[in-house]
């Protein structure tokens, strides 16, 4: 089966140099471009049937329509895409605010071409882009913004969400474990070798989460640790110094 990509981004050598690796790979095939988020709403309601895209790469600044825009309306569309948000460190708060929107994960432009091959694959396979190297150093930096920026809009001192706390208290001791995990952007090969467990169980527990959890992927649920206060950025800069 082929996978169709959408490329979303407003520097035109940028998508050529996209569009080159995607397409040199026998099972992916870019079916759309656009220099906007505006122009990728329009082009992928454009699309037939036959060449709808199954994984959007989108940028976040971009003119007219920047990504964080764009996003939801690209999941409003009749049989969406999943949305991989690029970015770089610098833009760390505009990620927050797109993977919040509903976005399947987040990738660094400069990443390496196998990174984004293995990208496509995985959240058109219906998982999320956290695992990678890259994605898990960026995730160093995400958490702290998500908890910090939950907590100053609400203006509390700690991250709270008590709709999502009562989802998270649904979860068995190990399952909770298995949604830490997910947060540090661990495989489910390194939670089962962290758990000690196979890695058929390991799916078997991130299936529960995400279906406890009402999360469409690993993001969705990571983002929802975050903000319950299950994990914090103390948490994360504990872990990054020990």
């Amino acid at each position: 089966m082929t996978i169709r990509v959408a490329l979303v981004d407003d520097q035109a050598l940028v998508r050529a140099g996209f569009r080159m690796v995607i397409d040199s790979q026998p099972d992916l095939r870019v079916v759309a471009e656009a220099g906007d988020g505006q122009q990728a709403v329009e082009a992928l309601a454009a699309l037939s049937p036959q060449d709808r895209a199954d994984v959007v790469l989108m940028d976040v600044r971009m003119p007219v329509l920047d990504g964080l825009q764009a996003t939801p309306l690209v999941l409003a569309l009749p049989d969406p895409p999943r949305v991989v948000v690029l970015t770089t460190f610098a833009m760390d708060d505009y990620v927050v605010q797109a993977i919040a929107g509903g976005a399947s994960g987040f990738l660094l432009k400069d990443a390496e071409p196998e990174d984004l091959l293995a990208a496509i694959r995985t959240v058109h396979g219906g998982d999320a882009v956290i695992a990678a190297r890259a994605t898990s150093a960026l995730l160093r930096h995400v958490g702290p913004l998500l908890s910090a920026g939950t907590a100053a809009a609400r203006g509390e001192s700690a991250p709270t969400d008590p709709a999502g706390r009562a989802l998270v208290d649904r979860l068995t001791a190990r399952e909770r474990e298995v949604l830490v995990l997910m947060t540090y952007g661990a495989s489910n090969q390194e939670i089962a070798q962290r758990l000690v467990v196979s890695e058929t169980t390991v799916k078997t527990h991130v299936g529960r989460v995400l279906a406890k959890t009402g999360s469409r992927d690993r993001v969705q649920a990571v983002v929802l640790a975050f903000r319950c206060g299950l994990v914090g950025a103390d948490d994360l800069l504990r872990d990054a110094t020990s």
